[in-house]
């Protein structure tokens, strides 16, 4: 394990640091390779002011993804976009799903502060309203009848 008096520092996962030569080196693969798959959206890396590629670590995984998909499963370049671009879509929609989930636990706390700050008095007035809904009603008589 490095020291950071060894000089040696992390790299974020999706941080583009790598020129395109060292990533067609780290991929096994030819620059022109990593200049086509930008061309037609497999991997899109990060750009420079003056428009060079920068490729991440995560750019250098998805590109040895798209080749073992290439070589060793013979998924053409259409199926291998549609496959990362699927995979995209599921990371997002997991992502949203945690999102709501702790978004409704939140909810539900404070759903149950709300209902034991009620006096002890007023909780038998207190009707939940539908099967799963967690809102509470209450119920007041007319003064007028």
């Amino acid at each position: 394990m490095s020291s950071p008096q060894d000089g040696v520092r992390a790299v974020a996962e999706d941080a583009p640091v790598f020129v395109i030569s060292v990533a067609a080196e780290l991929a096994g693969m030819h620059a022109q390779t990593l200049r086509q798959y930008d061309r037609l959206g497999l991997v899109s890396p990060g750009r420079t002011p003056g428009g060079g590629r920068r490729y991440s670590p995560r750019d250098v995984a998805l590109l040895r993804e798209v080749q073992r998909l290439s070589q060793e499963d013979g998924v053409n370049l259409a199926g291998i976009k549609r496959i990362i671009d699927l995979e995209s879509q599921v990371e997002a929609l997991q992502a949203r799903v945690r999102e709501l989930l702790d978004s409704l636990e939140l909810a539900d706390a404070r759903r149950m502060a709300a209902e034991a700050a009620v006096p002890a008095g007023y909780r038998r007035d207190l009707v939940p309203q539908g099967r799963q809904s967690s809102a509470l009603v209450v119920w007041r008589p007319r003064a007028d009848r």
